[in-house]
């Protein structure tokens, strides 16, 4: 549709006006309005504008200057939000409602309080004594940390006479540090929590000792816009030769702006887009969503794209010299190297014994998770992967496949099917209007047209829009959907002992079985709705109890680990969670305070968890656990710890976990772009007769696989996160997910 008019304006206002100036009450919702359609010159007429309606539209921020000086109460429910601090510009504002939009968290409900001294009423709900409490006693304590962390770790570092050059040093470590450092309130609120105190230590520098900051950040801000506008004019230029280049050596750290991801997108903590995977979701209470649906109809959207890299609809391959495969991506200089070393080993960790645990050979760099298959497009989140799994039948035509070396991938606007050793992406499913966060196969005994069954793979695909799409691959067809949720959907996994039941859990609070039927020879299928498992928080990880997948279910959440009883046989088809986990918080004290996202069985007893406490991930025993709710009615019990492992220090979320069981592996990737691995079979022979008794020493990983430096068109691709990490079922092939739109495919050798 056009952008708006003043015709359009006056046509909505309400009464409908013939004087913008007039216009006190304006209804500007459901008309697919992105934000570039918000024209601040032509909203600076709407002087006396007080009631701005803009819900159910394409905004994923508001631009900084629509001038609407008199407005009361805005709407804009149902949008793409991923900041709230253009809001500012609205001081007057007593009223704002932002539900559904995936990318907002609880961080961004305080930031607003803080913004609007105005705001009464958030998502309908009386906010008037909290936003005091932010607005005072919040302030209050975070400037008396702030004062003295100066006081204590900088006063004395800045001479009697300081040049502008130390002013500028003394000013950027006082900064990190303090945002580091200074802690208060709960691990939930850690984002808001440094965004106010950056605030405050400016204000403090600038006001308290006299140092003018805002010249000097804005030029720095300004250095880097420029020098990011001047990579992309280079970029441009040299669009057809647009490559990711390797360079098999640690890759270094710059202080440019960070991206990261789910809700990656809007700050550090999120890609500042840090995956509603963000990806975070309101706190709120929402009412029930309607009763979902399923369709039979074809997803017309979400058909088979050409692959950017590499391949035709039907998966042909391009010529090599098309081809992202790493070896034709090396200059001549690090093909020579090759040649000498004959892999390219990584930096690993040596483990105590002075020996690799393994070395790994880098394959493939991708980028094929582009918008609109721009080779620009380094901004991307990737949340999702995983291995397709074998088919009992006859091995199919297709070798690639037969081989399980295809793994499904996720992030942005589609999903991707890459066969790991030839680089090659055989499929490409894009849906222009979503966001995909997760991914998941399933194997049905589906009946063909001669009435004889035959299993083929399905995948589940499913993020923002709370939808789930059933893409039957063989058949390069997405033959159905499941309108399983009305916000997005943060993960979905299907039983491994029931092959039509899927788990979806979403930012409702809530995770749901669907059994989602077999799909006749015409794709007819009938999907229904099983079970419904009531969430205090957002639910971000889900696993099955490998001894009981049919009665017990794992969740991580946004505020704490929780398990529920899904066995189909009890009558109430709503349940609350059975029991609770604690975990030790940074002073040593049991907690169920702890954002939990990441969470995986190592084994059939053993639960990998990562919580929002820095630099750890624990290992805990599932029925040592689980049987101490057994000894009464409570329903919080503490983790019976086996182990922790040492991780990187950082407090940033949605970095997940994965494991391989098969191996007794445990992967996580960082904020470095390493991958931390950790080999534990020598362990679990003792954590078997422990009884409950762990050691204080953490276990170090038995390697890390380092990042190495990415060029594309010659520039570094810096701040790279990995968001997800895996391996196949025989620990053949790694592939690490990215906060750079980059999927990287590693070889054991």
């Amino acid at each position: 549709m056009s952008k708006i008019t003043t015709e359009l304006l006056l046509e909505r206002a309400v009464p409908k006006s013939t004087r913008l100036r007039k216009i006190e009450t304006l209804n500007l919702s459901k008309l697919q309005l992105k934000t570039g359609d918000l024209d601040p010159r032509l909203f600076s007429r709407l002087r006396h504008l007080q009631k701005l309606d803009l819900s159910d539209n394409l905004l994923d921020k508001f631009p900084n200057s629509l001038t609407l000086p008199d407005l009361r109460v805005l709407n804009c429910n149902n949008n793409q939000l991923e900041d709230v601090t253009a809001l500012k510009q609205f001081p007057l504002l007593e009223e704002l409602n932002y539900e559904n939009n995936g990318y907002l968290t609880l961080n961004d409900d305080y930031k607003v309080m803080f913004l609007l001294q105005n705001l009464r009423l958030l998502n309908g709900k009386d906010i008037t004594k909290l936003a005091n409490h932010v607005r005072r006693v919040n302030s209050r304590k975070l400037t008396s940390k702030v004062t003295a962390h100066w006081e204590e770790f900088f006063r004395d570092q800045l001479p009697e006479k300081y040049t502008a050059e130390q002013v500028k040093s003394i000013k950027k470590k006082f900064l990190k540090s303090v945002q580091t450092n200074v802690v208060y309130g709960p691990s939930s609120l850690s984002e808001f929590t440094r965004w106010r105190v950056k605030m405050i230590a400016e204000e403090f520098l600038t006001c308290s000792l006299g140092l003018e900051l805002n010249t000097d950040t804005e030029t720095e801000e300004n250095m880097d816009e420029n020098e990011e506008e001047s990579a992309e004019s280079s970029k441009e230029a040299a669009e057809e030769e647009a490559k990711v280049t390797v360079t098999p050596r640690k890759r270094k750290r710059n202080s440019s702006k960070s991206r990261f991801g789910r809700k990656k997108s809007k700050s550090k903590a999120k890609t500042e887009k840090e995956s509603v995977p963000r990806n975070s979701s309101q706190e709120e209470d929402d009412p029930a969503p309607d009763k979902a649906t399923a369709s039979n109809e074809p997803a017309e959207e979400a058909t088979p794209e050409q692959g950017d890299e590499g391949t035709h609809k039907n998966g042909e391959q391009f010529p090599k010299g098309q081809s992202n495969r790493r070896s034709s991506q090396l200059t001549g200089e690090q093909k020579s190297q090759e040649q000498d070393n004959g892999v390219v080993n990584l930096t690993p960790v040596r483990n105590s014994k002075g020996k690799e645990d393994f070395s790994a050979e880098p394959l493939h760099f991708l980028q094929c998770h582009s918008k609109g298959n721009s080779r620009e497009d380094f901004k991307t989140q990737l949340w999702s992967c995983v291995f397709e799994p074998l088919l009992d039948c006859a091995p199919r035509k297709d070798p690639i496949v037969s081989c399980s070396r295809t793994v499904a991938t996720c992030g942005g606007e589609s999903v991707c099917l890459i066969d790991c050793e030839t680089g090659v992406v055989l499929k490409k499913y894009k849906v222009a209007t979503e966001e995909f966060f997760s991914v998941a196969w399933t194997t049905l005994p589906m009946v063909l047209s001669d009435s004889r069954k035959k299993s083929h793979n399905i995948l589940a695909a499913a993020g923002r829009r709370g939808i789930v799409k059933l893409i039957h691959v063989a058949a390069d067809f997405c033959y159905g959907e499941i309108k399983a949720h009305k916000k997005p959907i943060a993960t979905v996994c299907f039983s491994p002992t029931r092959e039509t039941h899927l788990f979806t859990a979403s930012y409702d609070k809530r995770i749901v079985l669907w059994d989602i039927g077999i799909p006749d020879c015409d794709y007819n299928f009938k999907a229904s709705q099983l079970l419904v498992l009531e969430c205090l928080s957002v639910p971000l990880r889900i696993a099955l109890v490998p001894t009981c997948p049919e009665q017990y279910l794992l969740a991580g959440c946004e505020e704490g680990c929780f398990t529920w009883n899904i066995k189909l046989e009890k009558e109430d088809k709503t349940r609350p969670f059975e029991a609770s986990f604690k975990f030790p918080d940074e002073e040593g004290e049991m907690s169920t305070s702890h954002r939990v996202d990441g969470l995986a069985f190592l084994n059939d007893d053993v639960v990998v968890s990562k919580s929002s406490k820095p630099g750890c991930i624990y290992l805990w025993s599932w029925s040592w656990s689980f049987d101490t709710k057994g000894k009464g009615s409570q329903r919080t019990v503490s983790a019976v710890i086996l182990a922790e492992l040492e991780w990187s220090t950082t407090d940033l979320s949605y970095l997940t976990l994965s494991t391989c069981p098969a191996k007794l592996h445990v992967f996580c990737g960082d904020e470095k772009g390493s991958v931390w691995i950790y080999h534990l079979s020598n362990y679990t022979t003792a954590w078997s007769s422990a009884k409950g008794k762990h050691s204080d020493k953490r276990i170090p990983p038995t390697q890390i696989l380092k990042w190495p430096e990415l060029r594309a068109n010659g520039d570094h691709l810096s701040e790279v996160y990995i968001n997800n990490v895996i391996t196949d079922p025989t620990f053949t092939y790694l592939v690490a997910l990215t906060s750079v739109n980059i999927t990287a495919i590693w070889k054991k050798s």
